[in-house]
């Protein structure tokens, strides 16, 4: 057997060790390489290791890259499915390889002696020759290998070859749901080793919350002495315990002590974090206080290169996850880059660290012959919960190790967890695939549904281990495309039990792939089976654009809860340790959405888990309707944020909209040149369909049922998706019959019904106009005759020129909001261009939606335009193009304005669920078709002067 089919993990490297920087002397390899793409193994230069081999034709590649993103092969994305044929350990012949071939010099005055070449991932599996020879063969893609060359190197043309195959035995053990990509994508390092240095250290840093005394004690090697200035420690030996009064570290307070660890030979720096993980009572500890995980699964993607991620590309990453208030990662599903863990110890994020482990796709299969029960496995699982391990020991941000991710169960696994639990018993163990929780020590599921996760809390399982576990959802709330909806039931649930630790919405960012005008997703480059977009399933936009998505979560998670109290303002305090004296908590009182006053609250200090009410400040008597909103920002600027940063908000209603007064009908409704003229509008006499406003060109509006289908709703929940029973019904060309049009009088009456074709069933949809003033006000009467199942939405469809482009209004804003996703809307006057009201889904769909409205206007450049107005509130979207081009639509530069913008004005809208992968809309978000009336008024907007 080959070594790329040889299930084992590889020949050669050296035992793993702690990733860490030192004063001896290092050399970065990366930049740019020699390389050559071979479509299979035989295929490829049988002495391409040779120093006198000629690369010169040869085209260049940089290291780190993935070979695909630089145009050699493609790109291809699978969910579950192995691209291959799945018979282990076996892989196609027809397996590209890529060689990459660097000379190096070694710079003036390096040492003799040993030395180590490190490579921080190679996908998937590589076989390394230093000037000649063999250094041995690495699989596991996002694990470390190092390879002794002391011996090897020469002052000058070094010749490194590394030969990567795209597909190897490994590859079984990682099918992860994420592109499939090749090439050496992390960085590779000469590392002079002084004899006498410092090989390997595990800090291990103790706290005792009873007394405030932190244990520090450093396996290392022999006359390895420890310094950490700022706690009087000089030349300590550092494998000596030593107990002192400390600070301890945690996700909200990231306290770092910079210390050094020493020898005559070499000089390691080393950040100390003070912190104790328990489980006790059932519950997550660290430092003695329960957690509530709130947290997100990242997987390394950056949109031009890949699983090449810049370490500032992962400081985006974590300085948007603090500042929309997660605490908590947990790496999907292979070790992040370690320059991420060190940012997590800095910035301050729990870590639930993953092992480079999953056999999904077994699961179609039934699991026939899964690596996870295979003995001829064993040491390959073994070899990637060791690395994973010794690599990332040192990070107190890692609270919980996991052994991989959707690898079923069996005796393998069960090894992992056994040796990790010996290994760090400082650490629990977590792994979803050991339903019976027969070796780990958290009880986790994934996609539970609210339900499913409210027995668990009542403890409803007759699996007593389970029972006495803390639970996590280790994935919950699939955030693909519009949604996800119900997170705050979620977090409600989180709340009311004491044995929950919360969860980590899948996921953080959107795999997309910059392409040209769009960013591309599974199927787009030709592969022969693919998932298509299931891989946009993120809170950020490929680009690290917040999606609507991530604004309600910050705020549904937000650490500070501020909310209305019959004694004024509640502020609940939800950090795990912090109190607020970090926060400044500050009011603005809007009349309609205009600032009238603003202040500072004066909040005591309110310590976590507490709570405290505090008296309104004195507020000015307001005209209309007036709400007041209280922020908790902080006061000074953080490693992560500003001064300012809002953390948490909440709005209390002060007074009521203003009663309008009744304003008297303005008939008789005129039959004039083919036309009935109704006030300011007039009438197909047909139809009695709206065509124009105070002269202003309209079409409609008229009933509409339909929605551009969301991921979610296209999803794959038990039972059929909504979108499909949608489709069967026919909800997407419905047709309009006009029963009677009754113009005689002081209104003008039109009565229909709309139905699809070849159903029964249907809707009548009544239409009565009065005139009053400058204006028209239309009531819309429902009723449903013997429709079955749920509506996408419920409203009317109109279209005004595509000069009105900017929308202002007073309402819900400034994002879209739906039924079960509208915690992160606040009521106020906003305003946004057309353009600017839309979503960017990756993939085009339903979006942009703004809720709780209670008038819009939308004008020229100059002022000119529409007014609507609800009785009391109603929905909107506009856009340059109809329902049915977004629905067609398959990329974002596939919607091409038109020369209308085509306004939704909605009474309701079907919820946004998370069915993508996960429980649909629950009960109360869900739009069942019943007798509805609504009312919305129309005013023509002069020329602004």
């Amino acid at each position: 057997m080959s070594y790329v089919e040889d299930p084992g993990p590889g020949h050669g490297s050296l035992p793993p060790r702690a990733a860490f920087t030192s004063d001896a002397p290092s050399l970065s390899l990366d930049g740019t390489w020699r390389f050559r793409l071979s479509p299979s193994v035989a295929a490829a230069p049988p002495d391409v290791f040779e120093d006198g081999f000629d690369d010169s034709a040869w085209d260049e590649l940089p290291v780190p890259s993935m070979w695909q993103l630089h145009g050699h092969g493609e790109p291809a994305y699978t969910n579950v499915h192995y691209p291959f044929p799945v018979d282990p350990p076996h892989v196609p012949s027809d397996n590209p390889t890529g060689d990459h071939r660097l000379r190096f010099d070694l710079p003036g005055g390096w040492p003799a002696g040993s030395a180590v070449l490190r490579f921080d991932g190679i996908d998937s599996c590589g076989r390394i020759w230093l000037n000649g020879t063999e250094l041995g063969v690495t699989k596991g893609s996002r694990l470390p290998s190092e390879f002794e060359v002391g011996p090897l190197l020469r002052p000058r043309g070094n010749v490194l070859v590394v030969r990567v195959h795209q597909w190897s035995a490994g590859s079984y053990l990682e099918d992860q749901d994420m592109w499939w990509l090749s090439g050496i994508f992390r960085s590779v390092t000469l590392l002079a080793r002084p004899s006498g240095g410092i090989g390997d250290y595990w800090v291990r840093a103790d706290y005792d919350h009873t007394t405030g005394l932190g244990t520090i004690r450093v396996e290392t090697g022999p006359d390895v002495v420890l310094d950490v200035p700022a706690l009087g420690v000089t030349a300590h030996p550092a494998g000596e315990p030593l107990e002192l009064p400390v600070e301890p570290w945690s996700a909200e307070s990231p306290r770092l002590y910079d210390g050094t660890l020493s020898t005559v030979a070499e000089r390691v720096p080393v950040r100390i974090g003070f912190r104790t993980v328990t489980i006790e009572d059932g519950q997550l500890k660290v430092n003695g206080r329960r957690l509530l995980l709130r947290g997100v699964n990242r997987h390394e993607h950056d949109p031009r290169s890949g699983r090449v991620v810049s370490r500032a590309l992962a400081l985006e990453d974590v300085l948007l996850m603090k500042r929309h208030n997660v605490n908590a990662v947990r790496t999907s599903h292979y070790p992040p880059a370690p320059e991420f863990l060190e940012l997590c110890d800095a910035y301050g994020l729990w870590v639930v660290d993953e092992c480079d482990l999953e056999t999904h796709g077994f699961g179609p299969l039934g699991w026939d012959r899964n690596p996870s029960g295979e003995p001829m496995w064993a040491e390959a699982y073994l070899d990637r919960m060791r690395r994973t391990v010794e690599r990332d020991k040192n990070r107190p941000s890692v609270i919980l190790w996991s052994l991989g991710n959707e690898s079923h169960t069996g005796e393998n696994l069960a090894r992992m967890a056994e040796w990790t639990r010996r290994r760090d018993p400082t650490r629990p163990v977590h792994y979803e695939g050991d339903h019976d929780c027969s070796y780990v020590d958290v009880h986790s599921r994934m996609y539970a549904t609210h339900a499913e996760v409210d027995a668990i809390g009542r403890r409803e399982d007759d699996n007593e281990r389970r029972r006495e576990l803390p639970f996590v959802l280790c994935e919950y709330a699939h955030a693909m495309g519009n949604g996800p909806g119900s997170l705050l039931e979620y977090r409600e649930l989180f709340e009311r039990y004491p044995n929950y630790q919360g969860g980590f919405v899948w996921e953080w960012i959107d795999h997309g792939l910059a392409a040209d005008g769009h960013f591309a997703y599974g199927g787009d480059f030709g592969e022969p089976i693919h998932d298509g977009n299931f891989v946009i399933d993120g809170l950020v936009f490929p680009d690290r654009t917040p999606s609507p998505g991530l604004l309600e979560y910050a705020k549904i998670i937000e650490p500070v809860r501020i909310s209305a109290d019959p004694d004024g303002v509640r502020v609940a305090n939800h950090y795990d340790f912090l109190s607020t004296e970090h926060l400044t908590f500050s009011w603005v009182l809007e009349d309609e959405g205009i600032p009238v006053a603003q202040g500072v609250l004066d909040v005591p200090v309110v310590h976590s888990g507490q709570s405290v009410s505090v008296p309104l400040p004195s507020l000015p008597t307001t005209s209309g309707e007036s709400w007041l909103t209280v922020s908790a920002s902080l006061t000074a600027a953080t490693s992560w944020a500003p001064a300012g940063h809002v953390v948490g908000w909440g709005q209390l209603p002060v007074s009521p909209p203003r009663v309008r007064p009744v304003r008297p009908a303005r008939g008789p409704v005129f039959h004039t040149a083919g036309r009935l003229v109704l006030g300011p509008g007039e009438f197909d006499p047909a139809t009695g369909v709206l065509t124009a406003l105070g002269g202003l060109e309209v079409r409609g509006p008229r009933l509409d049922v339909w929605r551009a289908t969301t991921d979610n709703d296209r999803g794959s929940s038990p039972g059929p998706a909504e979108a499909s029973q949608w489709r069967e019904a026919g909800l997407h060309r419905m047709q309009h019959r006009v029963i009677e049009v009754d113009a005689d009088g002081d209104e003008l009456v039109v009565r229909t019904r709309v139905a699809p074709p070849a159903q029964a069933f249907g809707l009548f949809a009544d239409y009565t106009w009065t005139a009053f003033d400058d204006g028209l006000r239309l009531r819309v009467e429902v009723t449903p005759d013997d429709y079955p199942g749920t509506l996408p939405r419920l409203g009317v469809t109109m279209a005004v020129p595509a000069e009105l482009g900017t929308a202002e209004w007073f309402g819900g804003g400034p994002g879209e909001a739906y039924a079960d996703s509208c915690q992160a809307a606040r009521i106020g006057r906003f305003s946004s261009s057309v353009d600017g009201l839309q979503t960017p889904y990756v993939y085009p769909q339903e979006n942009g939606n703004r809720a709780a409205v209670r008038w819009a206007r939308f004008t020229t450049p100059d002022g000119a335009g529409v007014h609507i107005t609800g009785e009391p509130e109603f929905a909107f979207t506009a856009r340059r193009w109809d329902t049915a081009a977004l629905e067609a639509a398959r990329h974002t530069d596939d919607l091409v304005p038109g020369p209308l913008v085509h306004l939704t004005l909605d009474t309701a809208q079907h919820g946004l669920g998370t069915a993508s992968c996960g429980p649909g809309v629950l009960p109360r978000y869900r739009l069942v078709a019943q007798k509805t009336a609504f009312t919305l008024e129309f005013r023509r907007v002069a020329v602004a002067n």
